[in-house]
């Protein structure tokens, strides 16, 4: 029975775990890396999104729990659709995205001398994302002509976002893994871009994610709320072809569950690699990778994306 309870709590926590790493845009709360987030685009510019992301790896979350390992493969499609304004006579932006997920995750624990694995197989839509971004300082609303003038002298831009984790995820109480995390999570940021050449930038942002509760097999969990970081080393090589480095750092997000806090703060890192190439005007294809490279509890996968962008004014 002891044994039975421990595997219903890992499987609790990878479940939670996939979620919070998963949902949205396909990329993690904390541990998404997104470059030229506040790159600014002309008023009325619109953005379809259509992508796939595949994510696979070892969770390992509550390093207190007698955990051998968790295996994980997750599939992505993602609905995104992005809208560019004038707020004050700022450059603003709109995103609304959407996922569906399904995969399959295997989780086993062992008290030293009995081993148990379980598993877990999920399909269904994911928390929606909306992110609401204004740029404050280098990057006022403009016209297409404006902006290529930007383009070819870029400034520094300092800007600011709010981004809302809806959950209108699929979520069943009795089920220890869902694709959706039935919480509402809100991450208030700041980014920095910095010209270092004409087709070179560097983009920097810190925020802070906050959650609020909810419930698992039948107990209050809470989580703290977690510190997050990016940097961008970004090449510009033509009008909508670019490449980048991406680096992110996330610190916190201890839970407590039924009023007893878990080992499992985070102070983990991402490193990865994004391209943007256009194939004819108003038609692009995104790709990203993504990979753990300091993990000391939870996030410790691997994950490729690729978006088809659909793009008009």
């Amino acid at each position: 029975m002891s044994l039975r309870i421990h595997l219903r709590t890992v499987l609790v926590w990878a479940g939670t775990v996939l979620v919070l790493a998963f949902a949205g845009s396909g990329i993690a709360c904390a541990q998404e890396l997104t470059p030229r987030a506040y790159w600014p685009a002309p008023t009325k510019t619109n953005v379809l999104i259509f992508g796939y992301a595949y994510s696979t790896g070892d969770v390992v979350v509550d390093p207190t729990l007698p955990v051998i390992g968790t295996d994980t493969q997750n599939n992505f499609l993602q609905f995104g659709y992005q809208r560019a304004f004038g707020l004050a006579g700022r450059s603003a932006s709109l995103l609304v995205s959407v996922p569906y997920v399904w995969g399959t995750t295997r989780a086993a624990v062992s008290d030293g001398l009995t081993e148990l694995e379980g598993t877990r197989n999920i399909s269904a839509l994911s928390d929606t994302r909306i992110r609401l971004s204004v740029n404050l300082l280098g990057a006022p609303a403009m016209d297409p002509p404006a902006f290529q003038q930007l383009r070819k002298k870029p400034k520094p831009i300092l800007g600011t976002s709010v981004q809302l984790s809806v959950p209108t995820g699929e979520f069943e109480s009795d089920k220890v893994i869902n694709a959706g995390t039935d919480r509402w999570a809100l991450k208030a940021d700041l980014g920095y871009i910095h010209p270092i050449r004409p087709t070179w930038i560097a983009e920097v942002d810190l925020g802070v994610w906050f959650f609020t509760d909810n419930e698992l097999l039948g107990l209050t969990r809470e989580q703290s709320p977690m510190v997050a970081g990016e940097f961008h080393l970004i090449k510009r090589f033509r009008p909508g072809f670019w490449a980048s480095f991406d680096m992110n750092f996330y610190r916190g997000g201890q839970t407590t569950i039924a009023g007893e806090l878990n080992a499992n703060l985070q102070r983990n890192s991402r490193a990865g690699a994004t391209l943007v190439y256009p194939f004819r005007p108003g038609h692009a294809i995104k790709g990203t990778f993504s990979t753990g490279v300091v993990t000391q509890s939870g996030g410790d996968y691997t994950s490729f994306q690729v978006n088809y962008l659909f793009v008009w004014r």
